[in-house]
């Protein structure tokens, strides 16, 4: 016995379709795409070209109004707050807790006791780096060792890795700085820079400075100071941690030997 007749293409029940967010907003589609989208639910024989009296709520204030506002504009205008240690140390229990046992996770808890003063906003570069690092002219001098660091600094870009060395002029004094960012400069020169001659000071990006740590041309177990830019944001008001790339190569970073060194005390953690 044969079914209830097949119903013709065009008097389906169309299937909503997915509307794109258009590039501009975070939560408006742009109305020629909307149309689009929306004529496509419409059967062959009833399609027209849609105008803006379909879409009374698209042009409607208070709808509009109700709508979420971008990310970007809600941090412009909320109120800076700065990193404090619990950011940190949340964020590497949170992300690091996958696939991880509780006692491997015991193991990557940063100690309370690992932390600097972190940035409350009023500082400059070199004030933050004077107030953590008050005897730097005697580990200065003291540092003899070749392929090793006293102090690292990490951000987000080869840009911003040049404005804070640029920053740090008023505390630096006569030490070496060496740039540890992948952009225009190879790997290469900076292994010959270690290999070379003593450096102090270290700026850049996690993933260049990971990149020296596995091919052995940077020891760590010198270093005595490690400092995140953590609150600096980019021009899409990302700040460090908000990058997910970034992100994932600082913990990375942090697995391979600094979180251990934090453990025994012999590395301390800034938040500038």
């Amino acid at each position: 016995m044969k079914g209830p007749p097949r119903p013709r293409r065009d008097e389906r029940s169309p299937v909503l379709p997915f509307i794109p967010l258009n590039s501009r907003s975070a939560v408006s589609p742009d109305f020629g795409e909307v149309r689009y989208h929306f004529s496509q639910l419409l059967p062959c024989s009833q399609k027209k070209q849609l105008g803006t009296r379909d879409f009374p709520s698209l042009h409607n204030n208070s709808f509009r109004a109700a709508l979420p506002k971008k990310i970007s504009d809600l941090l412009a205008k909320s109120e800076p707050k700065p990193g404090v240690p619990e950011d940190l140390q949340k964020l590497v229990m949170d992300q690091l807790s996958i696939k991880r046992s509780v006692i491997e996770l015991e193991e990557l808890k940063l100690p309370d006791s690992c932390f600097l003063p972190a940035n409350d906003l009023s500082h400059s570069l070199s004030s933050y780096l004077k107030q953590i690092c008050p005897k730097w002219a005697k580990l200065r001098k003291n540092h003899k060792e070749k392929k090793s660091l006293v102090m690292l600094i990490i951000c987000s870009s080869a840009l911003r890795a040049l404005e804070l060395i640029r920053s740090t002029s008023a505390f630096k004094g006569e030490c070496k700085v060496l740039k540890l960012f992948a952009k225009h400069i190879k790997i290469q020169e900076q292994v010959k820079l270690l290999e070379k001659g003593v450096v102090h000071l270290g700026v850049g990006t996690p993933g260049r400075i990971k990149a020296l740590i596995q091919q052995d041309v940077l020891n760590l177990n010198s270093l005595k100071y490690l400092v995140f830019d953590w609150n600096w944001r980019d021009q899409k008001l990302r700040r460090l941690m908000d990058i997910p790339e970034i992100r994932k190569e600082v913990l990375e970073l942090l697995e391979m030997r600094l979180i251990s060194l934090c453990r025994a005390d012999s590395l301390k953690l800034g938040l500038f």
